[in-house]
């Protein structure tokens, strides 16, 4: 038993001995593998990371191929809307707004001056008018004014008549000139006195009323002379274009005062700015 016991672990022995190196080889075997891939793998990192710096290379090359042929493109029909632009005769004019506020003012149309105007007038009858070259207003009012003074003229000397013949009359002169050269021939013989006395009385203050009445008229054409060149040198820039009116058309009304759904028929006026 004792001989098998040593036979036995002789053999163990030797098998150990045989299995060793085998075992020795593959953990340096591991070992190897484990040390290459530790040396490959910041290897393969580093390629990895070239490779993505080429993709992104490649992405950022071609949005700038995209963007350099848009810009060529744009600035290609750039090139063609200005050989068309200059190309052509004629300009096409740029629409001008309607707003009044905005509207551009034609440089040959005449824009007087209200002040100036006004001066004018004022000065000179009817300068006012002719510095706003309206003429065809001059003769209203130089007509004006020719009226008004016929009618001072005619009734201040009426005035003057009337009055020296009431003078006369008081101081009983009924053979004075003044009387008998305004009464028909044989009127002062059919009429009494007093009465005679107080026609000439009346007649004497009604054409001094006239002769009033006509200095106020002739006042009263000179201020509208004033006015008128004043108003028209004002709004000579005034907008009177057919937007400006007013429409009368019907409509139906709604009766909302009665709470009811009523409807009525008229017509309504709208005005036009």
């Amino acid at each position: 038993m004792a001989l098998l016991l040593c036979l036995l672990q002789t053999t163990g022995i030797a098998m150990y001995g045989q299995n060793r190196p085998r075992a020795a080889a593959k953990r340096t075997n591991r070992l190897q593998i484990t040390d290459t891939l530790a040396h490959l793998r910041p290897v393969l990192r580093t390629q990895a990371d070239s490779l993505k710096l080429e993709m992104d290379d490649m992405i950022s090359l071609k949005s700038l191929s995209d963007s350099l042929v848009i810009a060529d493109s744009i600035a290609a029909e750039n090139k063609k809307k200005l050989l068309e632009m200059t190309s052509s005769p004629e300009l096409k004019e740029q629409p001008i707004p309607t707003d009044t506020l905005h509207k551009a003012i034609n440089p040959k149309l005449w824009v007087p001056n209200p002040t100036k105007a006004t001066w004018l007038a004022l000065v000179i009858p009817g300068g006012g008018q002719i510095y706003n070259r309206k003429y065809w207003k001059l003769p209203i009012f130089y007509g004006g004014f020719a009226g008004c003074a016929y009618a001072l003229t005619w009734n201040g000397k009426m005035y003057k008549d009337y009055s020296q013949a009431y003078k006369d009359a008081v101081k009983e002169k009924w053979n004075s000139s003044s009387i008998t050269d305004l009464l028909p021939p044989g009127y002062v013989d059919k009429v009494s006195k007093t009465q005679l006395t107080e026609t000439l009385r009346k007649r004497k203050d009604t054409y001094r009323r006239y002769r009033d009445l006509s200095i106020f008229a002739f006042i009263g054409v000179y201020l509208l002379s004033v006015v008128d060149a004043y108003v028209d040198a004002e709004l000579s820039n005034f907008d009177i274009s057919p937007d400006l009116s007013m429409s009368v058309e019907p409509a139906v009304i709604n009766n909302q005062m009665t709470g009811g759904s009523n409807k009525s028929v008229g017509v309504q006026c709208s005005f036009k700015f």
